[in-house]
C-alpha cells in the first residue's frame, strides 16, 4: 500500500520529457467536489501517474486510481462501502484550440506549466462514481425492516376549514 502523499502540482513537459511515474495517497477530504458526494470524508485513494510523450510529441498522462470510499445508498439512504478504481490517458494542453485538435481516443487536460494534479485525479474520480450505489437485498432489506414502524400511526384530525369547501358551493343544485 502506497503511503507518500501526491505532489499538488507538477511541470508536465519535464516529467513528460523524462517519463516519470509518480505513485502517491489522497484523502477524500483533499478533493472538495468529490467528498460532497461520499457519505463520509473516510477513504483513502492510490494514485499512479505515468507522464510521456506520444509519436506526434503530445504530453500524455496515464492516470490509474484506487479508492475505497463511503458512499450513500439510494434503496435504504445508509453509508455503505465502495471501491472505485479505473485508468485513463489524457492529453495535457495549452488551449483550446490544441484541444479540438486532440484525437477521440485522448481526453484533453487544458493546464499551464504546472498541472494541478489533485483536480486530475478528482475528475476522473467523479467520472468513475456509479451513478447509484445499493447494498445488496438482502443487507437494504434488513435496514429497512428495522426501520418499519409496527405501531399505527393515528391520523390526527384538523380544525382548519378545507379550502375546496368553497368550490363545492358552486356547484349546481347546492346553495
Amino acid at each position: 500500500m502506497l503511503t507518500e502523499p501526491l505532489p499538488k502540482t507538477l511541470d508536465v513537459r519535464k516529467a513528460a520529457a523524462r517519463g516519470v511515474s509518480i505513485q502517491g495517497i489522497l484523502k477524500p477530504l483533499d478533493l472538495q467536489r468529490f467528498g460532497e458526494l461520499l457519505a463520509s470524508p473516510d477513504g483513502v485513494v492510490e494514485v499512479v501517474l505515468e507522464f510521456s510523450r506520444d509519436e506526434d510529441n503530445r504530453y500524455l498522462v496515464q492516470v490509474a486510481f484506487e479508492a475505497d470510499v463511503g458512499v450513500i445508498c439510494q434503496r435504504c439512504l445508509e453509508a455503505m462501502p465502495a471501491r472505485v478504481a479505473g485508468s485513463n490517458t489524457v492529453a495535457v494542453v495549452w488551449t483550446d484550440e490544441e484541444a479540438r485538435h486532440l484525437p477521440k481516443h485522448l481526453d484533453p487536460v487544458i493546464s499551464e506549466e504546472a498541472c494541478d494534479l489533485w483536480e486530475l485525479v478528482e475528475d476522473e474520480l467523479i467520472l468513475a462514481l456509479p451513478p447509484f450505489s445499493y447494498h445488496s437485498d438482502e443487507d437494504c432489506n434488513t435496514i429497512l425492516a428495522g426501520l418499519s414502524r409496527t405501531d399505527p400511526v393515528e391520523v390526527v384530525g384538523s380544525d382548519k376549514p378545507n379550502p375546496f369547501d368553497v368550490l363545492a358551493q358552486l356547484k349546481p343544485g347546492k346553495k
